[in-house]
């Protein structure tokens, strides 16, 4: 089960509740489903009955208990749990993250794509250069997101003119993130010149892409391609680090595109790097000395490529390339 499966399974069962009148609620639009913050409360967890709470006029938790108790036998949830105040905690079945890898590689570029349908929060666009950048930039999230296309405010030359001056200084790709890391109401702070090292979290973020890409060359000279299945036992931190980020990424998507906050966008895509970066430390996608590639072997590949799809494709509605070779 993917996690928008699940959403659409606890939606299922809201809607169920109604129907049945042990709920009067207007039925949401939408559950959003994700990591619990703290290990070991599951795969997945929803507010839902919080948000529902106040209409039906019942404590949280009861309205909790009443979803898990339907919810509890779908197909792909192993466990349903009420935790706190009334927060929905899930744990899949086997196969839940090869689901995810799959959904991720049969998208590909269309993978963190909504149907339309999205709200936006009304806001101000910067001013000068970074003013520029974030309006393309957000006109290629709300797209993404289903938002249709923003209308943006006409930017002053002077603000053409002084972009134009920082891509000459740090190059394009180092100017638009720069420009778009800050949270709005941060300082913008240019680097002197561009650096291609660790420390520098965009060339972070184009290596770990490019990694990716290296993997899938190498595994093609060794004779193997990828398969979604199963990384093998041991690595259960690292692996669901990575993988809860791939997940959340079209939440990711959404958010930015309805707070008109592209930076969001940027911190996800750094997470997801440095994620990648360690699970490969302790999760090798490729055989090591003569050993023959596995069935485990074939799983890893598939997750590092699912990561660069993600990758990919935030960094192409940032405006900024995806290298295959650094």
């Amino acid at each position: 089960m993917t996690p928008a499966e699940l959403s659409r399974t606890v939606l299922r069962s809201v809607r169920g509740a109604v129907d049945e009148k042990e709920l009067d609620v207007p039925v949401p639009a939408r559950i959003v489903v994700r990591p619990p913050r703290r290990a070991g409360c599951g795969d997945y967890a929803s507010n839902v009955a919080l948000q529902l709470a106040k209409e039906a006029g019942r404590p949280a938790r009861e309205v909790a208990e009443l979803l898990r108790r339907r919810l509890v036998g779908s197909a792909g949830i192993a466990r349903v749990e009420v935790a706190g105040p009334g927060f929905l905690n899930f744990t899949l079945g086997d196969g839940a993250q090869a689901a995810l890898v799959r959904e991720v590689l049969t998208s590909g570029a269309r993978y963190g794509e909504r149907e339309p349908g999205a709200a936006l929060v009304e806001g101000p666009v910067p001013e000068g250069a970074r003013g520029v950048v974030v309006a393309e930039a957000l006109g290629r999230i709300a797209a993404a997101a289903g938002a249709g296309r923003l209308t943006q405010p006409e930017q002053a030359p002077a603000a053409t003119w002084e972009l134009a001056g920082i891509v000459a200084r740090l190059g394009d790709d180092e100017a638009r993130w720069a420009l778009l890391r800050p949270a709005a109401r941060d300082a913008v702070r240019l680097p002197e010149r561009p650096v291609q090292r660790e420390g520098n979290p965009r060339f972070r973020v184009q290596y770990a892409y490019a990694r990716t890409r290296a993997l899938v060359r190498n595994a093609g000279d060794l004779g193997f391609t990828s398969e979604p299945g199963e990384t093998g036992p041991g690595m259960a931190a690292a692996t669901q680090d990575l993988t809860a980020l791939l997940a959340t990424y079209p939440a990711t998507v959404e958010a930015a595109a309805r707070l008109r906050a592209p930076d969001r966008m940027v911190r996800h895509l750094e997470a997801t790097a440095d994620a990648f970066v360690r699970w490969c430390e302790v999760c090798p996608p490729l055989p090591v000395g003569e050993r023959k590639p596995l069935a485990v072997h074939r799983a890893r590949l598939a997750l590092a490529e699912a990561t660069g799809t993600v990758l990919a494709n935030g960094l192409r509605l940032l405006g900024i390339s995806a290298p295959e070779y650094l």
